[in-house]
């Protein structure tokens, strides 16, 4: 892939993907820009509600058809739009660079975890097998089998363009469901980059729709009718909103919302390590996930003088900039204005009398300097209360706060409004257990600090950062978009009359 790559070229307006045809929706467009160097990159297309409804008739119009398809036959389509990912993944993650700014390398990686979730949904005939028991009762045979909902959504967030989607559609339609994507309007190309490649795969028009979009997009899709359930990842204000929406409209919803991710530094970490592992967690992506760990708690004043220093030495020495460029480890923030609210939390902490140790304010890359890039940041001595511990960051921004034993870590950690992630850095399996068992929190690491579950397994977290009964992906996803149906079934046999039954069935 080309390094000197120039994005001064307009790509034009990115329209929507609606029964296998681009559509181009004029009347009303976004800028989309590239975070790397400021410049309008192209437009994208904000959908009416005509167009959402268009998308969503298309998805109703495809769905008898493709719920008729035997599982194994939409196993093949997974199959091959597997195969096309990996072949097409240097352009879709030059897509995801030029849009959200991560660098490549994270881009690909991100990439690789949305292929993984297709690779699981070829397992679907295995997947949707239910359950018998013959001879419930005299000549009774019973069984389940899991029946696909309908048409179903997902609306996704701007800092997985790629893996998020992969996360809800192609289980979705691996289920026999039909299903409208609502990508973020800040990097929506490589969405409906991967769309076109279902297609491609062989996934009939109409199974799967994209439609670009705002608020007035995401209130169609949550207040028709005919859409049976929706997924999203974002925000946790407007997962709130997202779920009390969607089922107040009868809909199933599962939605993913903020996070603030601890990690407890114990005295026996390896210390080294645990500075890699926090760096990497922290600056990744710019700090813009869900699951990057933004608070690390050091136990002892002893642990933490060490921790902040190593951390110093090592965030020194990282390289930002563009992210075509894999020499770099940090690229841009999303947009200018995602840029100035997080320049504005590292004002409120320095106000609020927390030590800012590190302060990426003054970082101009050069070439770039109209550019989003804030250099990464690192605060000590940061108390419960104060804004940049209480609120989701979602920048390169990490707090260090001073505790004097385990236990009061934990507690901090339970105590907050958000139960995403968290991770312990110990050698003691003891108190790792204890950790384990007793933290408030969906996703655990125990010297792994973004224990982001692999395919096969679900991912969610507890408190405020999930709304719903079911977890993202993995087996839970299976079960979000299937409806169990229990069939109890007797044929006669010739020659027995029975007599009428006025008592409640049982086999006693």
């Amino acid at each position: 892939m080309s390094h000197n790559h120039s994005d001064s070229h307009c790509i034009g307006i990115v329209g929507h993907f609606i029964d296998g045809v681009i559509v181009n929706d004029k009347e009303r467009t976004q800028d989309i820009f590239n975070p790397a160097t400021g410049e309008v990159r192209g437009h994208v297309a904000l959908a009416s509600i005509a167009t959402v409804e268009q998308a969503i008739a298309s998805a109703q119009a495809a769905y008898p058809a493709w719920r008729a398809t035997p599982p194994i036959k939409r196993a093949r389509i997974m199959f091959r739009l597997k195969e096309l990912l990996e072949a097409r993944a240097n352009e879709l993650c030059e897509l995801i660079t030029l849009e959200h700014g991560k660098v490549l390398n994270d881009a690909l990686g991100e990439l690789q975890r949305g292929i993984e979730n297709v690779e699981y949904a070829c397992g679907i005939p295995e997947l949707l097998k239910g359950e018998f028991s013959k001879d419930v009762g005299p000549r009774i045979d019973s069984w389940s089998e899991f029946q696909p909902l309908g048409v179903t959504a997902g609306i996704t967030p701007f800092n997985f363009p790629a893996m998020v989607p992969l996360w809800m559609w192609p289980m979705a339609v691996a289920c026999g469901n039909t299903f409208i994507l609502k990508p973020s309007e800040r990097d929506p190309s490589v969405a409906m980059a991967i769309a076109q490649l279902a297609l491609e795969a062989g996934l009939p028009p109409g199974v799967l729709n994209v439609v670009n979009g705002d608020k007035v997009a995401v209130d169609t899709l949550l207040t028709d009718k005919r859409v049976k359930a929706v997924s999203f990842v974002g925000s946790t204000p407007i997962a709130e909103y997202i779920y009390a929406t969607g089922t107040a409209h009868g809909k199933r919803v599962q939605a993913l919302g903020g996070a603030k991710n601890h990690a407890i530094v114990m005295p026996d970490a390896d210390m080294d390590n645990a500075v890699n592992a926090l760096v990497g967690a922290a600056y990744g992506s710019c700090g813009e996930r869900c699951m990057a760990i933004s608070v690390a708690v050091a136990v002892g004043d002893k642990v933490a003088d060490a921790l902040v220093a190593k951390l110093s030495e090592q965030i020194n020495k990282m390289q930002v900039g563009t992210g075509l460029n894999n020499a770099n480890d940090m690229g841009p923030l999303v947009t200018k204005q995602h840029y100035n609210k997080v320049r504005g939390f590292v004002d409120a902490g320095v106000e609020e009398g927390a030590s800012l140790v590190v302060d990426g304010r003054t970082l101009v890359v050069q070439g770039h300097e109209n550019g989003y890039f804030l250099g990464p940041c690192l605060f000590d001595n940061v108390k419960p209360g104060m804004t940049i511990y209480e609120e989701e960051i979602f920048g390169p921004v990490m707090c260090v706060v001073r505790v004097n034993n385990m236990q009061e870590g934990m507690d901090l950690i339970n105590a907050h409004e958000y139960g995403n992630g968290t991770c312990l850095f110990t050698r003691d399996g003891e108190a790792a257990r204890y950790f384990s068992d007793n933290i408030e929190v969906g996703m655990v690491g125990i010297n792994v600090p973004l224990p982001v579950p692999v395919a096969y397994h679900s991912f969610g977290g507890w408190k405020r950062s999930l709304f719903g009964d079911l977890h993202a992906y993995g087996p839970d996803g299976v079960r979000f978009y299937t409806k169990r149906k229990t069939i109890t079934q007797r044929w006669p046999s010739s020659g027995i009359r029975e007599g009428t039954q006025f008592s409640f069935p049982s086999n006693g």
